[in-house]
């Protein structure tokens, strides 16, 4: 069986993330992209909700390259496998394509909130609240 580390993302900041309940007591990682945060235009205020909720994780939190910081934390716990959960950003595919090249990589499934097939912006909570809401609560 492989040792395993868990990398946390922004799409399930939740204790009940499938990666811990699949892996519990396994170290995790959560990583502050400063390039999606300055791209993106996050706000303090969205920054502020993200570190609240990883206060309620058993997660260690670093700064920098996402992919680089999961392989080197990996490393010093010497995993050999990386867990996380599917995400439909964009950005979430080029990072798992860079862990692969160094390590295996699980991706566990999330159910999904909302059945849809088309565009969201994924940018701002509230852009895709308005699109959800519509799906929900019809």
């Amino acid at each position: 069986m492989p040792t395993s580390i868990i990398w946390i993302h922004g799409d399930c900041l939740s204790p009940q993330n499938p990666a811990f309940e699949k892996y519990p007591d396994t170290p995790a990682i959560w990583v502050w992209d400063d390039a999606l945060l300055t791209e993106w235009q996050i706000s303090l205020k969205r920054i502020t909700f993200i570190y609240e909720c990883l206060l309620e994780l058993p997660v260690t939190i670093r700064r920098g390259d996402i992919a680089k910081e999961i392989l080197e934390f990996a490393k010093e716990h010497n995993a050999t496998q990386i867990v996380t959960t599917n995400s439909p950003s964009p950005r979430f595919d080029v990072i798992c394509d860079r862990i692969k090249k160094s390590l295996e990589l699980e991706v566990c499934t999330i159910e999904p909130f909302f059945d849809y097939d088309g565009f969201i912006d994924l940018k701002r909570f509230s852009r895709y609240w308005k699109v959800a809401e519509k799906y929900l609560f019809d």
